[in-house]
């Protein structure tokens, strides 16, 4: 057996081998810090408790995205904002990052420093610190031009678990999904120039998460941002782990229509397609207007309310995200990740 494509694009496929090829190679007792989250979890990132009531969130990725630039970003924007993101979806507020970056002989170094000065400017832009790093060149031709891995750190006394998921819970997006894996798509089919009105949603959610943390922290069950998988992949990660059922409206799901028609036309479903900077939160019912309402105040207008938690009916049910359909039918939602290479 060989490694795959799909063993990295954020679905079952990837999760399943995670937990066979990793997660079991690691001893039990090295697994979880104590009163901590670790890789039992597999949530956005670690929590270790360092104090009463306070913990470091940390949290590690690598991005490999192709092209290195695409409208609505870079690589050194998406390594900046999707670090902070998942520092955030732990309920965190985030500190600082360190980077490191493998380089192709040849490159041009005037490369390097426009992604370099990307990273630190989206860092920078929300007061995160950029604190150091790694570099390395490989041979020509054992890379393809650029890989960023970013490692981040913060604080929190309300930290984010999914596992705390209960029936009852409502599911709201902080905006339109998909974007980002669309425009992927696009660029590395050669049809930017022909398909107007896709762009990245790529950024640090700063101003949406800490202020939603601030007011309402105790009653957000679990926060994720869904990248590779989508919402999808977030969703059905959710229901296994918790072993309860999630059923979402389509029809309620924020899709900006360039995206929707251009998926669409590809065969992918917009649901699997990647975000870069949406928040999905699982919040207890009685707050759910509310938090949608400031979510809007805060500038994110497309917030909305999408699915529900709910017990399984039957033991097919269990683990399983249920999408309610246009016409009103119902269907399985699997997690079925745009087979688009190097989106992240």
């Amino acid at each position: 057996m060989v490694v795959r494509l799909e063993h990295g694009a954020g679905g079952i496929e990837m999760l399943e081998f995670i937990l066979k090829h990793i997660v079991s190679k690691v001893p039990p007792e090295v697994r979880n810090p104590p009163e901590g989250v670790g890789l039992d979890f597999l949530d956005d990132g670690a929590l270790i408790r360092v104090g009463e009531g306070e913990y470091l969130a940390l949290t590690i990725d690598s991005y490999t995205v192709k092209p290195l630039k695409f409208p609505g970003g870079d690589i050194g924007r998406l390594a900046a904002s999707g670090t902070i993101n998942d520092l955030l979806m732990m309920g965190a507020r985030p500190l600082a990052l360190v980077d490191a970056i493998v380089v192709e002989e040849g490159v041009e170094e005037s490369l390097v420093e426009e992604v370099i000065r990307s990273f630190a400017e989206t860092a920078a832009s929300v007061g995160v610190f950029v604190v150091g790093g790694d570099f390395k060149v490989m041979p020509r031709g054992s890379l393809d031009t650029m890989v960023v891995a970013t490692a981040g750190v913060g604080f929190t006394r309300t930290p984010l678990v999914d596992r705390r998921i209960s029936p009852g819970d409502v599911v709201v997006v902080s905006g339109p999904v998909g974007d980002h894996g669309a425009v992927i798509a696009a660029a590395q089919l050669g049809l930017l120039d022909r398909v107007k009105g896709l762009s990245s949603d790529v950024r640090p959610l700063n101003d949406l998460m800490i202020p939603l943390l601030e007011r309402y922290g105790r009653y957000i069950k679990a926060a994720r941002d869904p990248t590779r998988g989508g919402l999808a992949g977030v969703l059905s990660e959710w229901a296994r782990g918790v072993g309860l059922t999630i059923v979402i409206n389509r029809e309620a799901v924020p899709i900006r229509e360039a995206t929707r028609s251009f998926l669409e036309l590809l065969g992918v479903d917009p649901l699997n397609s990647a975000s870069e900077g949406v928040a999905v939160l699982a919040v207890s019912r009685e707050v759910s207007d509310e938090v949608v309402e400031y979510m809007r105040k805060l500038g994110y207008t497309e917030a909305a309310v999408v699915g529900e938690v709910i017990e399984p009916r039957t033991p097919f049910l269990r683990g399983r995200v249920i999408a309610r359909t246009e016409v009103g039918g119902y269907t399985i939602l699997e997690p079925n990740p745009q087979l688009t290479p190097r989106i992240c």
